[in-house]
């Protein structure tokens, strides 16, 4: 990619964040009043972040101006489950992160806790530590002992970086004599409903691109994203093919914490930071544009708001604004100065089906030191962290039989003393799986293995393990866990003395391997549309995708389709720069690709023409769901077909739809066999909204399955009313084995036949010996 930049875009070449920031607080001092100054210049220049609400309310992304109050419970910060402090030393916590163009100004933890009775107040007590240092010592007074307590405690913002992490230890005694160091009495419990509040004063950022994607996206904010996308009256379809790349890419970078894109039309928001797309014939209302010479990005101050930041996508035409928006989502790291004008982008290779970077590979076997960092596979401690390494699988493998995924495990360990029952455990997605016990370094018999120690000068033990993981354990998006735990043998009053100095560790040569599946599945299923954007996502940039928007859509329609591509480049890590978008007249040239239907009844009318191949009908108040009958199940039990799926539609039924805001629907494509269609649809276009809302909340998307999802407030209801349709290839001999064992009455046939063909060969055989028999004697 080449980029030409303005000729004074010397003066604001690739800047250092952390001297920006530094410049602003300076400038930030000199205009606060003395005693604000006073207390500004406390804070250390790694502090000027802060995180946003972590509520999941949807705002527009950017910081505020002035001073604001933030709020985490301990929950939102990642903790599941309260915290269990136990035994002489117990510790847990959270990380939670600043923003970069925020400072810290004040923080205090309000903390919901519980402690044991048994605890001795003069030797015991609950430490609360940012980043290493201890913020306060909390004391354990008898008459409160097992009670919840609600105390508030202040943090310096001194003590708060960049990137941070709240730990809570108890330092707990029951004795003043021999103690055992992991008696039951040595317990307290910190409520996850706990919060973290910080006080806040937003900062304004350069006009530079080289900072991107700050301030649009900043990795150290928790909460959903949602940036706001401007364009004028109608958009072209190849500028929403523009915004949908760029939409996919900031989905990407925004990962697990999900993203929105509210369409706005001729109207930049008041405040916040924003995306405009603009031509020389589509240009929003409020932007002043710089001059255009061919694709540009540029990054200009929102005129509603002295902190907020407009990231325009730029071209004389839509040809070159879509070249504007692809060398912005492929090379933003690229880009510097406040424009920059794109001259070239070289040939882009095809994507390859099942390549998406976020996806396990499936050519080869894959490291583990490739899914994780290296120092995140090394524990310590006798009750250390899980090693967690996450996997994101294509998820059309096919696994029939249940030969399962190897994994080549290589760890290590620091060798137990004695033999006792510690071991390494493995679970997949929180689900038990395999146990290996953790040997000794002397043998059962108490020879020293002098050999092991010479060849071991770490002091760790290599172990090799060949592990097979069900195919069905592993969803298109889990986990691996990976936990030590650590027998904790009893010698004796007074002769109990921990020495917490074991090690274990991952090897980052451990591999995965899934190269030898093939890819296989059974469709509509809106579980794997769900949670990986498939059958659209198998190219990473939806090259074999369209986008079907209502002839005359509206803003709730482009923001469904934008937040919808952002949700795909969550699952593949990769701008859609091949998507197409189309109108409903124009369905027919795209009759070749997958297609992702959006609108309502109201203004697509594709829902009516295909109502037949639908399995769900809306309008404004009346839904129409296709049923089968017992019969069908029977005979579809009889044939083979799964109970869930597979089922013939016997009956339609319309009811009162009233409640319904929306509905997911799933089928094969009207125009040609083998592709297919998702469609997306509200009763109105608030209800695309919730649909879209409820893809990005975990709790609802879990709820969303088979064919048909129909949401009702909060509610999802999943049905499986359409026959199956099956997309991918299998080896011939293993097609074959499947084929005839989901249909026992045709293996039946094919036996009856078999021994009435073997019985009229065996027949025609002696009839013909006989005859020679008889010729002979004659």
């Amino acid at each position: 990619m080449t980029i030409r930049r303005p000729s004074d875009a010397h003066a604001q070449r690739r800047a250092r964040p952390a001297r920006l920031s530094a410049l602003l607080a300076l400038a930030l001092l000199a205009a606060a009043p003395a005693g604000a100054q006073r207390q500004a210049a406390t804070v250390p220049a790694a502090s000027r972040q802060s995180p946003l609400p972590a509520d999941g309310t949807a705002q527009p992304a950017g910081p505020r101006a002035g001073t604001q109050q933030v709020n985490f419970t301990l929950k939102q910060l990642g903790a599941d489950n309260p915290f269990q402090l136990r035994g002489v030393d117990g510790v847990n916590g959270v990380p939670f992160s600043v923003r970069a163009d925020q400072v810290v100004t004040g923080a205090r933890l309000k903390l919901r806790y519980t402690y044991s009775p048994a605890l001795i107040p003069a030797l015991s007590h609950i430490n609360v530590i940012v980043n290493g240092e201890v913020a306060a010592a909390l004391p354990v007074p008898k008459e409160q002992a097992g009670t919840t307590i609600e105390r508030e405690i202040t943090i310096e913002p001194q003590l708060i970086t960049e990137f941070n992490r709240l730990n809570l230890q108890l330092i707990g005694h029951y004795t003043t004599d021999c103690e055992d160091p992991f008696h039951s009495s040595l317990w307290a419990t910190v409520s996850n409903a706990s919060v973290l509040e910080l006080t806040v004063t937003s900062l304004g950022m350069a006009n530079d691109l080289a900072l991107l994607p700050l301030p649009f996206f900043d990795r150290r904010d928790v909460r959903r994203l949602t940036l706001p996308f401007v364009f004028a009256g109608a958009p072209s379809t190849t500028t929403l093919e523009a915004a949908g790349a760029v939409s996919s890419w900031f989905g990407a970078l925004a990962g697990y914490r999900g993203a929105s894109f509210p369409a706005a039309l001729n109207q930049v928001p008041a405040s916040g930071n924003a995306v405009v797309f603009a031509t020389a014939d589509e240009r929003p209302a409020g932007v002043a544009l710089p001059p255009v010479s061919g694709p540009t990005v540029a990054i200009v101050p929102n005129p509603g708001d002295a902190n907020g930041k407009l990231l325009l996508v730029m071209g004389r035409d839509s040809a070159e604004l879509k070249k504007a928006a692809q060398g912005l989502a492929l090379g933003a790291r690229a880009l510097s100065g406040s424009t920059a004008t794109i001259t070239q982008i070289d040939q882009i290779a095809p994507r390859q089906p099942y390549d998406a970077p976020n996806w396990l590979r499936t050519d080869r076997p894959v490291r583990f030191g490739e899914l994780a960092n290296t120092r995140d596979l090394n524990v310590s401690g006798y009750n250390p962290d899980l090693v967690r390494v996450n996997l994101r699988l294509p998820p059309d493998l096919f696994d029939w039989r249940g030969h399962g995924v190897p994994i080549a495990l290589k760890y290590r360990y620091t060798p137990r003393p004695v033999l006792d029952k510690s071991t390494l455990n493995v679970n997949v997605g929180g689900r038990f799986l395999r146990a290996f016990p953790l040997r000794a370094v002397k043998d059962q018999q108490g020879r020293v293995t002098q050999l092991l120690e010479r060849a071991l000068p770490d002091g760790s033990i290599p172990e090799t393990a060949n592990i097979k993981l069900p195919l069905f354990q592993l969803p298109a998006q889990t986990q691996l866990q990976f936990h030590y735990y650590y027998d904790y043998l009893k010698q004796g009053a007074c002769k109990d003395v921990l020495i917490d100095n074991v090690k274990g560790a991952i090897d980052p040569d451990s591999t995965i391997d899934v190269s030898g599946l093939p890819h296989f599945i059974a469709l509509p299923d809106l579980a794997v549309f769900g949670n990986s954007g498939f059958p659209f996502t198998r190219l990473a940039d939806l090259s074999e995708t369209a986008v079907v928007l209502p002839d005359k859509p509206g803003a709730e329609d482009y923001t469904a389709y934008l937040t919808l591509l952002g949700r795909m480049g969550e699952s593949t890590g990769y701008p859609a720069t091949g998507v197409t978008v189309t109108g409903a007249a124009q369905v027919q040239s795209v009759a070749s690709r997958d297609l992702l239907v959006v609108g309502t009844p109201q203004n697509q009318p594709l829902l009516s023409r295909w109502a037949d191949s639908m399995p769900v009908g809306m309008g404004a108040n009346e839904g129409r769901f296709t049923l089968t009958s017992v019969y069908s199940t029977l005979l579809d039990w009889w044939n083979g077909a799964e109970l869930s799926r597979d089922r013939r539609v016997a009956a339609r039924l319309s009811v009162s739809a009233s409640g319904t805001q929306a509905a997911l629907a799933g089928f094969e494509s009207p125009l040609q066999s083998g592709r297919s269609v998702v469609a997306v649809i509200g009763n109105t276009p608030q209800g695309l909204q919730a649909m879209t809302d409820a893809l990005l909340t975990p709790e609802q998307l879990a709820q969303v399955q088979g064919s048909l999802a129909v949401l009702r407030g909060k509610t999802i209801d999943s049905l499986a009313a359409q026959q199956n349709y099956y997309v991918g290839r299998l080896p011939p001999w293993t097609y074959a084995h499947w084929w005839l064992s989901k249909r026992p009455y045709a293996l039946v046939l094919m036996i009856g036949l078999a021994a009435l063909l073997l019985g009229a060969m065996l027949y025609l055989t002696l009839r013909a010996r006989a005859a020679m028999r008889h010729g002979g004697k004659g």
